[in-house]
């Protein structure tokens, strides 16, 4: 496990730009946190590491969006999801078992169909109005190897 504190929106988005630079086919990235902390923003800035020049909204109305760059990214949002069995009727698994990476945002709420190797970061206000503490923890190798890249 690693906490990462950053003190400004620039800084969460540096953390995220690195992030995403470290990023390989089949990674799963689940962010957890409270409305508002910025699990979109960190979105952005990891699109933005793996050279995706889209702007990135979150897809809490369409559940997903798709973005091409050196990886194609699947970026979820579910939210509003009534439960897991709502992601079959996304073909999930195609997106979950591809070549492409994979943000969840809100995947506490999908936590027993995620596959058990994943990276999962949660986003936490601290004191002060633009303070996150981030934490990265998560199953398998991929995540040992970006925490000691980061």
């Amino acid at each position: 496990m690693m906490k990462i504190v950053t003190n400004s929106p620039e800084e969460t988005k540096e953390f995220g730009y690195k992030l995403g630079t470290l990023l390989k086919g089949g990674d799963i990235l689940c962010l957890s946190g409270d409305l508002g902390a910025g699990k979109t923003t960190l979105t952005q800035a990891i699109a933005e590491g793996m050279g995706i020049e889209d702007y990135i909204t979150s897809p809490t109305f369409t559940i997903i969006n798709e973005y091409e760059g050196k990886l194609p990214l699947y970026h979820f949002d579910v939210y509003r999801l009534e439960g897991p069995e709502a992601m079959d009727d996304l073909g999930y698994e195609e997106y979950f078992y591809s070549n492409g990476v994979c943000i969840i945002e809100w995947a506490n709420l999908i936590e027993e169909i995620l596959p058990e190797e994943r990276i999962n970061i949660t986003i936490k206000r601290g004191n002060g109005e633009n303070k996150r503490e981030i934490i990265i923890d998560g199953v398998g190798k991929r995540h040992e190897e970006i925490i000691d890249n980061l």
